[in-house]
């Protein structure tokens, strides 16, 4: 594979926040975790662990973590963000504004944003979702080695004509996975991945994000 092939996956892909129902058959779902399970890890310790739902299972968890978080307290397994500031904070409110104008949000309607957010938790319509967790004892260093699996996840999925969307707002309710899929204590719930087929009409697709230059991201040394 040429770069021009990975920049062209990594440039087409984007978070999907509509899908169509249609499921992706269970031999491309089986290519895309191979794929993914390629990427290197910590002394080949290969943390990650992911559930994937389909089917109706799929529409019974939609329906189950909706409740969760509508009623449910918020408890990640691994703390999130204790703030967003200065360049950071601009990026993810550039991001955030986007989504709303291809939406129809308007800038202090919290009904409407909170409805758009809620979406997070149907899965935004996605036919299937993996949750991926990591041993609790290689802490920080399984959940970087998880974040390679997840990239890697998404672009073997693009490569596909598969979409994605990786979602930290369902490991906010990281006791109620475990419960809920009987995932062990020992792990820790980092994230779960929507996948499926693009709506390429809906217009909550129809926005991409940006990437900053690389003068704001490396400094170069001799």
């Amino acid at each position: 594979m040429t770069i021009s092939v990975l920049n062209t996956l990594l440039e087409d892909r984007h978070s999907c926040r509509a899908f169509r129902p249609n499921p992706v058959p269970k031999g491309q779902i089986k290519q895309i975790l191979t794929s993914a399970s390629r990427v290197p890890s910590w002394c080949n310790a290969q943390p990650w662990h992911v559930v994937i739902t389909s089917g109706e299972e799929t529409d019974t968890f939609r329906r189950a973590m909706r409740t969760e978080a509508e009623t449910g307290t918020a408890t990640p397994d691994l703390p999130f963000p204790t703030s967003y500031s200065g360049v950071y904070q601009d990026r993810r409110r550039t991001c955030g504004w986007a989504l709303y104008e291809a939406t129809g949000v308007e800038r202090g309607d919290r009904t409407a944003s909170a409805r758009q957010m809620m979406k997070n938790f149907t899965l935004f319509g996605a036919p299937h979702c993996a949750i991926v967790s990591s041993p609790v004892e290689l802490g920080a260093y399984g959940a970087l080695d998880c974040g390679g699996f997840v990239t890697a996840f998404t672009l073997a999925a693009q490569a596909l004509g598969i979409a994605t969307i990786p979602q930290a707002a369902l490991a906010s309710y990281s006791p109620f996975l475990h419960r809920y899929f009987d995932i062990p204590d020992d792990r820790l719930i980092l994230c779960a991945i929507s996948f499926g087929y693009s709506d390429t009409d809906h217009p909550a697709n129809a926005f991409r994000t940006d990437r900053a230059a690389l003068g704001d991201i490396v400094d170069w040394r001799g």
